[in-house]
């Protein structure tokens, strides 16, 4: 599966435009992760607590979008954009989308 964000991959073709695809997951903080990123506002740097949280987060959300692009029959997905938002006091939402395609 070839995932991009751009609307074309050079070189390939696009033979159907399948639709939208997207994948979220929510997460919350942790505990831990918290205590570290607190004591971490004190002296500065990376929070890499959250750092891996977003990451995984982000391979989570990209893995579910693509996972509803090869049910739908595509081999590429395009255009692949992210968004956040908050649903809950400590908790977050990813979001991934794109437009699902078939290439030759």
């Amino acid at each position: 599966m070839e995932v991009s964000n751009l609307e074309s991959i050079p070189g390939k073709n696009i033979v159907e435009y399948i639709g939208l695809v997207s994948g979220s997951t929510v997460r919350a903080k942790h505990i831990g992760r918290d205590i570290m990123a607190g004591l971490k506002n004190l002296v500065g740097g990376e929070l890499k607590g959250y750092s891996e949280l977003l990451q995984e987060s982000r391979n989570e959300a990209m893995e579910r979008m693509v996972a509803q692009a090869r049910e739908l029959g595509a081999n590429a997905v395009l255009n692949v954009r992210f968004s956040t938002s908050s649903v809950a006091q400590g908790a977050a939402e990813l979001y991934v989308y794109g437009t699902a395609v078939r290439i030759d």
